[in-house]
């Protein structure tokens, strides 16, 4: 299940319009310079992640060898730190990638001088080498928007909690200039779909055809071809199939 939402925020996060500027070479030296800092600083393990070239950056603080880590790959081809994020616990796993997609739809709404105003705030349970989980304090900071609003750069820290032992996930939308947490539950992120949209993608994955769907759902052919165009942008995704996979992964139908 992890697995497949973090698959589900991949797509989103990469199949955005970042139109024809890419990050500015300046910007993504800022960015490395920033997560070298946070690694050496906090013996952290920071990872700068280049959404429009589908890559990322990661530096090994001190924690690295007590998680297992090795420092072999520093430059990765994709936006997923794989080897630090298999060391998370499963269920917190996945509460992170379902408060990470409401972060990005969040963001996405917002004006985009006060974007780096926001970070997500968790904290999760991280195996050892030793295969004891221990609590770490796990940040995003959204750092550069591309020209057209697209989201660019994403910068991800992982630290040892100073307040260990907690049981599960537990996570929050935090304004680092004004202190304001902002409220998030899961069924805001499951509103990212309107209801007849879920209904509609049920009856798609149950193998009905738009004529069908229309006849039984009393509405036009062209009704049910618009709420299906909407629904393959919102979860940013080209088929039905994907769109289908995306939404039972983050449990939206059934």
């Amino acid at each position: 299940m992890e697995d497949n939402i973090g698959t589900t925020l991949n797509e989103q996060l990469l199949r955005q319009n970042f139109g024809k500027d890419n990050n500015p070479h300046a910007q993504l030296l800022a960015g490395q310079d920033i997560a070298k800092v946070y690694a050496q600083t906090e013996n952290a393990i920071a990872v700068l992640s280049d959404l429009v070239s589908d890559k990322s950056y990661i530096y090994y603080g001190n924690m690295a060898a007590t998680l297992g880590l090795t420092e072999e790959k520093s430059e990765i081809a994709s936006i997923w730190e794989k080897d630090v994020l298999e060391r998370i616990h499963p269920n917190d796993l996945t509460e992170k990638y379902r408060m990470e997609l409401y972060f990005f739809h969040f963001l996405k709404s917002i004006a985009q001088d006060n974007r780096r105003d926001y970070h997500v705030s968790s904290a999760v349970r991280m195996k050892t080498s030793q295969g004891n989980y221990l609590s770490v304090w796990h940040r995003i900071f959204y750092i550069n928007s591309t020209p057209n609003g697209s989201i660019g750069l994403v910068l991800c820290l992982y630290s040892f909690s100073s307040h260990p032992g907690q049981s599960s996930y537990e996570g929050m939308i935090v304004n680092t200039a004004t202190g304001e947490i902002v409220k998030t539950s899961k069924p805001e992120l499951d509103n990212i779909l309107s209801e007849r949209e879920k209904e509609i993608l049920t009856l798609i994955k149950n193998g009905k055809l738009s004529k069908e769907i229309a006849a039984e759902l009393s509405i036009s052919l062209h009704t049910v071809n618009r709420h299906r165009q909407n629904i393959l942008e919102k979860l940013h995704v080209n088929n039905s199939f994907e769109a289908c996979y995306k939404a039972e992964c983050l449990g939206w139908i059934s």
